[in-house]
């Protein structure tokens, strides 16, 4: 190579490094600065439900991960691997309680363990069951990177609720131990079966049968593996597995009327999904995605594959979706039917959450979308329908709170 053209390479690849520098110098400070909600009422126009207004009904929890309304208007709201928390009154004058319900399992203490999603039983007048789900932890590893991690087991537990605190937890269910962790959610179906998600983000679990984790489970009330699960009965398959080839599920809904089972799902980088849980169908992870990875290429040649459900609603760029219910009430008509999404940020962009709210036909297929609420540049993680027949979400926030979604004219 002539002294000029090393030259010409050398002034290339410098001004390459220095991109690159500089690209990741911008990475660190991509984002606009952190946003506190305020104390008023925030009205927005939307394009079918003329006039929304938005109430902070608490706030002061530390990163909420999800919450259940209770039948007299209290919600239980989990902060994510610490505290179960009780806001009296949810649906009308709130207020946080000042300590968290005792009888939950205590704070991790390390990233991934912990508290996670929280239902009521449906007959909970009667029984004041509350199922929640957590990351129970194992022994330390000397052997791990780092030395003395420790790895957990994702489990379904039972407690009564009484009085503003749990009795007699039990656990009901636990998956393998593993040296990762993820989130996981849980829905009851009418007929009374229990609906759960696990994760498996950096492996090829999702499409192993011997192991519980990139699945949706099916559970009876009890935690046990109902007969009519479709691998029950094939050796060295673990019975619970309903549907495999999950990635990350952070949003979990059962439709009251028809019983169809959703998940919302994360890409790796884009490929976001809501998809129809179909008894022993394969969602494709991590062999199919319409995602990239986080370096850039692609997770897949072709986005799916022979025997591969496609997803039902589908985003790119992502938008870290987590929380999921179809809103039946009437007090925001023209919202009646419509299936909302939580979501976390928008095309890896730091403060960019919203609600996502897909407009869908019977048969469940989308007809338009909208995005809501990202005027508060807040991290949506979950959302609910209230039994005052109004929408909730909560903010993944330090300083976290639960807000009330309502016609402005109410």
């Amino acid at each position: 190579m002539s002294q000029q053209l090393t030259a010409r390479f050398v002034s290339a690849l410098s001004a390459c490094v220095a991109l690159a520098a500089a690209a990741d110098a911008q990475q660190t400070s991509i984002g606009i600065a952190p946003v506190t909600l305020g104390d008023e009422p925030y009205v927005f126009d939307t394009a079918e439900q003329h006039g929304v207004r938005v109430d902070v009904v608490v706030r002061g929890l530390k990163h909420p991960f999800s919450f259940a309304f209770l039948p007299n208007g209290d919600a239980l709201v989990v902060e994510r691997g610490a505290s179960l928390r009780l806001v009296e009154l949810a649906t009308g004058q709130a207020k946080l309680a000042a300590e968290p319900v005792a009888g939950a399992p205590p704070p991790a203490g390390f990233r991934g363990g912990g508290l996670h999603d929280v239902v009521i039983h449906p007959d909970f007048a009667t029984n004041g069951f509350v199922y929640f789900t957590y990351n129970q932890p194992g022994e330390p590893d000397p052997n791990s990177t780092p030395p003395g991690r420790r790895p957990v087991a994702v489990t379904l537990a039972r407690a009564r609720y009484e009085g503003g605190r749990l009795y007699d937890a039990e656990d009901l269910f636990a998956g393998e131990m593993l040296p990762g962790s993820s989130g996981s959610r849980i829905a009851f179906a009418p007929d009374g079966m229990l609906f759960m998600t696990t994760g498996a983000p950096f492996s090829d679990a999702a499409q192993k049968t011997d192991t519980v984790y990139g699945k949706v489970l099916r559970l009876t009330a009890d935690g046990g593996i109902p007969d009519d699960n479709p691998f029950v009965g094939v050796a060295g398959a673990r019975g619970e597995i309903y549907t495999l080839g999950h990635r990350d599920q952070l949003g979990l809904a059962v439709h009251p009327v028809t019983g169809a089972v959703l998940a919302a799902e994360h890409g790796p980088n884009g490929g976001d999904e809501v998809n129809l849980i179909l008894r022993g169908r394969n969602y494709g992870w991590p062999n199919f995605s319409f995602g990239r990875t986080y370096e850039g290429p692609r997770q897949s040649p072709v986005p799916l594959g022979p025997d591969t459900e496609q997803p039902l609603i589908l985003w790119i760029p992502s938008i870290g979706p987590t929380g999921l219910a179809f809103y039946t009430g009437e007090q925001i008509p023209a919202w009646t039917g419509n299936l909302f999404v939580g979501s976390a940020r928008r095309g890896e962009i730091p403060r960019t959450g919203s609600l996502e709210r897909v407009v869908v036909n019977e048969n469940l297929e989308e007809l338009r979308r909208e995005s809501l609420l990202g005027q508060l540049h807040q991290r949506i993680r979950d959302v609910r329908q209230g039994p005052d027949g109004l929408l909730y979400v909560i903010t993944d926030e330090d300083d976290g709170a639960l807000l009330r979604i309502s016609p402005s004219n109410l």
